[in-house]
């Protein structure tokens, strides 16, 4: 259960919340995507920045998948620890509801400002998407990183598989067609293509989630419940109130 303690004579209550592994899991999930964000854009127009030649553009995509690693290994241990960890770490605890998004709307409207230890439940919705789309990524940078430039934990095996016969898997080199079976390059290339597409629509959805998220967080910590930023810094939260959750 989240520690509680008197500390005012006013009412208010410091309410343990977000433990260390999910503080440290946000803020450094925060880097990896600003990171990949600012890689992927240099990669995708590359040519308007006067990056040109083979060795730059296999280069950046090492660069972005070294950075994907970390972010895919930073979600992964949250997504475990969404499972195992303390009660505020739960990933039940970021599940929509309908019904709750409209009673704290309702509330609002009634010109009540609720008070709850974790997220809100917009913010809940907000986060929720978030992580779906996080996964997404992942999943997708996995299968480009591998029949891109042969990175694991796919690449043994997709250059293995359009190796051609006698040649060495490992042998192959990223973006060079030299001892590629051209029909099995074939086979896989509409996989490869689809997983490109959902992987950058999916980023163009998240950096539309942040923003939103953002924008949710300044609203509630200038109207209605100050102390999330510091919440995800301390892991502690001052309430004049019982929270609703």
């Amino acid at each position: 259960m989240d520690q509680v303690q008197q500390v005012s004579s006013e009412q208010v209550k410091v309410y343990r919340v977000w433990d260390k592994p999910t503080r440290l899991f946000h803020w450094i999930n925060v880097l990896c995507v600003m990171g990949l964000v600012f890689i992927g854009a240099i990669m995708m127009y590359k040519g308007d920045l006067g990056i040109s030649g083979l060795e730059a553009k296999v280069k950046l995509k090492q660069l972005h998948v070294t950075v994907g690693y970390l972010f895919a290994l930073n979600l992964a241990v949250r997504l475990v620890w969404g499972i195992i960890g303390s009660n505020s770490a739960r990933l039940s605890k970021m599940l929509p509801s309908l019904s709750a998004i409209s009673a704290y709307n309702a509330k609002l409207k009634e010109g009540a400002s609720p008070q709850y230890l974790h997220h809100n439940p917009v913010g809940n919705l907000a986060v929720f998407a978030m992580m779906i789309l996080m996964v997404t990524i992942m999943c997708t940078g996995l299968i480009r990183a591998g029949t891109d430039i042969y990175y694991p934990p796919l690449g043994g095996l997709v250059s293995d598989y359009i190796a051609q016969s006698g040649v060495d898997g490992s042998s192959l080199k990223a973006y060079d067609e030299t001892g590629v079976d051209q029909q099995k390059l074939a086979q896989i290339k509409p996989f490869k293509s689809l997983a490109g597409e959902v992987h950058v629509y999916s980023v163009y959805l998240l950096i539309f989630m942040i923003l939103l998220h953002i924008a949710g967080v300044i609203v509630a910590e200038l109207k209605h419940q100050p102390g999330l930023v510091s919440a995800m810094i301390s892991g502690k939260k001052w309430l004049n109130r019982p929270p609703e959750d």
